[in-house]
C-alpha cells in the first residue's frame, strides 16, 4: 500500500514541506473550490478555522484503496487548521491512518484535539501529529 500526502497551501510553503516528505508517496493538493483573497483567507477563514468550520473543497481524484496510510500537511490559522483542511478530513473513508503536520510562525497550534475527534468521526485513527516551526 501507498502513502497519500495529502496537504494545503495559501502561500506555498506548506506545500513545499509536503513534496519534501517521502519518496514512495502519492502527493495530493487540497484546494479551494473558489480561491480567497488574502483579506477573506486571513479575515473570515481564521474565524471559521476556530469554530472548526469546513469550506468546500474542490474534486480531488484519489484512489482511496490503494492508501491505507495519509501524511497530511497543514498551516496553522489562529491556532486552528484552515476551513479548506476541514473539508478534506469531511472526504476521509474509514479506516486510515492519519499523520497530521501543523505548520506555523511559532510552532503552536490549538487543535490537536478538534482534529482527532474529526478524524475518529470519519471511523479513522490519528497516529501523531506534529507541530513544526516555519
Amino acid at each position: 500500500m501507498k502513502t497519500l500526502v495529502a496537504y494545503y497551501s495559501y502561500t506555498g510553503h506548506t506545500k513545499t514541506l509536503a513534496r519534501a516528505a517521502e519518496s514512495d508517496t502519492v502527493l495530493a493538493e487540497i484546494r479551494d473550490i473558489k480561491r480567497p483573497g488574502m483579506f477573506k483567507a486571513y479575515s473570515a477563514g481564521c474565524l471559521a478555522a476556530m469554530r472548526g468550520r469546513a469550506w468546500a473543497i474542490a474534486p480531488m481524484e484519489i484512489d482511496w484503496a490503494a492508501h491505507d496510510r495519509v501524511l497530511l500537511f497543514s498551516p496553522i490559522w489562529a491556532g486552528h487548521v484552515p476551513p479548506t483542511v476541514n473539508g478534506f478530513l469531511q472526504t476521509l473513508p474509514q479506516g486510515k491512518a492519519v499523520t497530521v503536520t501543523l505548520i506555523s510562525d511559532s510552532g503552536k497550534s490549538k487543535c490537536r484535539a478538534q482534529l482527532e475527534a474529526a478524524i475518529a468521526a470519519r471511523g479513522c485513527v490519528m497516529e501523531g501529529c506534529e507541530d513544526v516551526q516555519a
